[in-house]
């Protein structure tokens, strides 16, 4: 019998998703054993740190992937937003799995939706993205920085004063928390994080075997998709960092990808958006799409925008 081990973190929604990931390969039928490794990773030492003081992007891969690459697991699976566009040599993402809702959603208490929030009402959130957009909505909000995994912030905010606190819904779909929505944002309108709702099956380059055994779990709409998001990202060379997001999807019966980019102010006054189409049998599409984005908002001044948010992380780790 064929093994095959898997690396992971251990919050619950890493830990679903590895499992999610090791059913469908277990479904398959060919005998095949699969198990997990927890691996702890850096982003889960410094739990107080809000995300954006902290400038290292593999936060929450890095561990996983020297695991990867000295053998101790077969196979990586990562929340693809997670992980930094730049790869190590030697790894490859292997396939990326159909992607879940990739909104935003607020979670308020009494029910509340973010028009109704009280002013001056707090909101918790760790992301400098969704800080901008929810200040350009309502600047009179103030946003309070969270960290920790999902039912942890789902703690914080019900021990604290604040009204309400943004979240990913994939994430509480997969742990079937749902319930606690109370309103869905949506992703043309308030912009994701780019790969928000999907996963990255990460391998080693050569394990040929390894990447047969995922090929099916790879769904070519989604991969297209956040090509373009991870190419807008990659040129503007953000992550938790940068207050930027993109939503990409195929179109037109699967003949285009359509997708929409934005960059930030940190106190949301300036943000700019950027929209384009490409036929998808070009070449390198989703990559052309994400640049040309990257490119549009450049020329409309948000390079001002990301220096400032450059200079303000840098005064604020002094």
């Amino acid at each position: 019998m064929r093994r095959l081990v898997i690396g992971t973190r251990g919050s619950e929604l890493a830990l679903w998703q590895a499992n999610h990931v090791r059913d469908a390969l277990r479904a398959r039928g060919d005998g095949l054993e699969v198990t997990l490794e927890i691996i702890r990773t850096t982003g889960e030492e410094a739990v107080e740190d809000p995300l954006y003081h902290m400038l290292d992007k593999g936060l929450f891969t890095r561990q996983i992937e020297q695991a990867l690459l000295d053998g101790r697991v077969d196979l990586a699976v990562h929340s693809l937003k997670d992980l930094p566009t730049q790869l190590p040599d030697g790894l490859e993402i292997a396939a990326v799995t159909a992607r879940e809702d990739p909104a935003d959603v607020l979670v308020a208490k009494d029910g509340l939706t973010l028009d109704r929030l009280p002013e001056g009402a707090a909101v918790l959130t760790g992301s400098l993205r969704r800080r901008s957009q929810l200040l350009h909505l309502r600047p009179d909000l103030r946003v309070p920085p969270v960290r920790g995994n999902v039912p942890t912030r789902l703690r914080k905010l019900a021990e604290s004063d604040a009204a309400a606190t943004i979240m990913a819904r994939a994430g509480l779909v997969r742990l079937a928390l749902e319930g606690h929505i109370t309103e869905r944002l949506e992703p043309t309108e308030f912009l994701p994080a780019c790969g928000q709702g999907a996963l990255a099956l990460q391998v080693r380059c050569g394990d040929d075997g390894v990447r047969e055994l995922v090929a099916p779990l790879n769904d070519p709409q989604t991969r297209h998709a956040v090509s373009a998001e991870r190419a807008f990202l990659a040129d503007l060379q953000g992550g938790c960092q940068v207050p930027l997001g993109a939503y990409a999807q195929v179109a037109d019966n699967g003949t285009s990808l359509r997708m929409m980019g934005m960059v930030a102010s940190l106190d949301g006054v300036r943000l700019l958006r950027a929209a384009g189409s490409v036929p998808l049998d070009g070449p390198d599409a989703p990559g052309q799409l994400g640049r040309k984005l990257a490119a549009d908002l450049r020329a409309a001044g948000c390079q001002e925008i990301l220096d400032s948010v450059a200079r303000n992380r840098a005064e604020a780790d002094r």
